[in-house]
């Protein structure tokens, strides 16, 4: 039997752990559709280095955990925008990538009450998980720095406990 997922913030000193799952699935799931460019500016964003500056700074990652497993993270900026979204093979279909968004939200809305829309900028691979979980496009696909990428949101119901894209 699978182990139940539980969900907690990042802790300092696990920063290398998480950017070792996101690696692996960015470059299973998004690197082939990036150029040179991209890679490296994708894979120095991750590096735990600086993924410990961001958290002490206006960033917060939240993990998803099967036991003692690393199934998913989260990274939230500034309360309104992911950063990152990333759920590892194993784990994938299984709804892990909603409740993280509906755990993010929950600790955003604690600190912005009124917080009306989240925004990300998905990359092309991502843009249907993120339709399926009530994003729209905003702009059409842009490059910066290698990084190809759609500029979504999610416009949030003032009820907070509404499921986004259910």
């Amino acid at each position: 039997m699978a182990a139940p997922i539980t969900y907690r913030l990042m802790e300092p000193g696990e920063e290398a752990r998480v950017s070792d799952l996101t690696t692996r699935v960015f470059n299973e799931f998004v690197a082939p559709d990036y150029s040179a460019e991209g890679v490296r500016e994708f894979l120095r964003y991750v590096h735990p280095d600086l993924m410990a500056q961001r958290s002490q700074a206006n960033h917060f990652v939240l993990l998803a955990l099967a036991g003692a497993d690393l199934a998913g993270i989260i990274e939230l900026r500034d309360w309104d925008h992911i950063s990152l979204l990333f759920v590892g093979r194993t784990y994938l279909r299984q709804g892990i990538a909603r409740a993280l968004l509906q755990r993010a939200l929950e600790i955003c809305r604690s600190r912005r009450p009124g917080l009306a829309e989240i925004t990300v900028n998905s990359s092309p691979y991502a843009v249907p998980i993120y339709m399926r979980l009530g994003f729209e496009p905003v702009a059409a696909e842009q490059i910066r720095k290698g990084i190809r990428f759609v500029s979504m949101r999610l416009t949030l119901s003032l009820r907070t406990s509404e499921t986004p894209g259910s």
